[in-house]
């Protein structure tokens, strides 16, 4: 069950995925989402140069070996005219040294492969702020709750719930992400902007908080799957 996500004339974040590896592109395009973008895909350096360079983009996911040209030296000749489109390395060199090498030379962030396509959605989402295209959204549902993310109010089955700030943003990112498991630390980044492992109950409490005002007696939607995190369905 995906939420329902309401555009009215919006314009979807434009995104540029240069990867070779055809599964791989077939893999995020085809999430479910990731359906709140308009990705453009190809498949060799030389073509992802040429198309990252041709026009504006709100971000840009940027394998690192490519046939062709490289994604560093794609990234160097985007730095090297003034294009500051965020950059996200999508890789499978995942040593401390390949990282460092790709950030100092323009990169903004980078996920090692195999990944998973919340955690892929998490930092494209976070990149995309920047730019100022997150989720172009107005209103979000999932089962009888519904955000108005204009308003910023919470509706459960008709009854207007009053739901804290940082409450409201941990609900509205459970629910652009329906099924899917959810860390505590993809929740620190994208909630709270903390990058960096902390031991802290801060997740687990305004999870707590958020259940109780999305009702103590209505079907519970936000559950716990031990050692994993967290994940929003239907019982």
């Amino acid at each position: 069950m995906h939420a329902m996500i309401e555009e009215h004339g919006q314009p979807r974040p434009q995104v540029l995925l240069v990867e070779d590896d055809h599964e791989t592109a077939r893999y995020i395009a085809d999430a479910p989402m990731l359906a709140h973008i308009d990705l453009a895909i190809v498949h060799d350096g030389q073509q992802g140069r040429d198309r990252a360079l041709a026009r504006d983009w709100d971000c840009i996911i940027l394998d690192r070996r490519l046939p062709g040209l490289d994604g560093l030296s794609i990234l160097g000749h985007m730095r090297d005219t003034g294009v500051q489109t965020p950059v996200l390395f999508l890789t499978t060199m995942d040593g401390i040294h390949d990282r460092v090498t790709g950030l100092r030379n323009g990169a903004d962030d980078y996920l090692v492969k195999p990944f998973s396509l919340s955690e892929l959605t998490a930092r494209l989402d976070n990149l995309l702020r920047r730019t100022k295209h997150p989720l172009r959204t107005t209103r979000l549902s999932f089962a009888d709750v519904t955000i108005d993310l204009l308003a910023r109010e919470v509706h459960r089955a008709g009854t207007k719930l009053y739901i804290q700030a940082q409450e409201l943003k941990l609900l509205e990112y459970f629910m652009r992400h329906p099924g899917v498991i959810i860390s505590q630390a993809m929740l620190l980044q994208a909630v709270w902007d903390i990058d960096f492992p902390l031991r802290t109950n801060l997740v687990e409490s305004h999870i707590s908080r958020l259940r109780v005002r999305l009702g103590r007696d209505a079907p519970p939607l936000i559950h716990t799957i031990r050692n994993r995190g967290y994940v929003l369905r239907r019982e």
